[in-house]
């Protein structure tokens, strides 16, 4: 079946359609609610939600851009409506580390994508969600504020705080050169 007939079966509720879908997609969105929430269980509980947005609201999808976006984007939100539910994002700041000094080498291009995957488990919870959301889904700070209900400096020391923790333990494990 092609994208467009899933879309089509899913839309008339087809059982058959919603599974091929399920099972196309399921391990590309389980992994990224995976990258959002630690624990694998918790991961494919909103994995299960995200698919239930995904089948109770095709109807909004008007076909303009990427199917597959469309459900990344659901994931993404459901993974960071566990979180809020789980976490509290508004952490005090130290302010005196807004600013990354100008000869630190960006971590993100010095990863690959399986020790992010690795390191990323073992970060803070605000740690980790402000660098899947700035880094790898590429939202601004003014997004990430606006979307866990923080502000931009929050969003900014979260993240100067996820990339020297995470180069500290890559240091640390030798995965990357000291």
């Amino acid at each position: 079946m092609t994208e467009q007939e899933l879309i089509k079966g899913c839309r008339t509720k087809n059982r058959t359609a919603q599974k091929l879908l399920y099972e196309q997609y399921a391990p590309l969105l389980l992994g990224i609610c995976r990258r959002y929430v630690k624990q694998l269980e918790d991961a494919e509980d909103v994995l299960l939600e995200s698919f239930y947005k995904i089948f109770s609201n095709i109807d909004q999808y008007e076909g303009k851009g990427s199917f597959e976006g469309w459900m990344k984007r659901i994931s993404v939100n459901e993974s960071l409506m566990f979180l809020r539910r789980k976490h509290n994002f508004n952490l005090s700041i130290d302010n005196s580390h807004t600013e990354i000094a100008s000869n630190e080498t960006s971590i993100e291009e010095q990863l690959f994508e399986q020790d992010i995957l690795e390191v990323l488990d073992t970060l803070p919870t605000g740690y980790r969600t402000i660098f899947n959301l700035y880094v790898i889904d590429g939202l601004k700070h003014r997004e990430i504020a606006d979307e866990l209900g923080i502000s931009i400096n929050t969003s900014k020391s979260q993240l100067i705080q996820a990339k020297r923790r995470l180069t500290s333990l890559l240091k640390k494990n030798k995965i990357l050169s000291a």
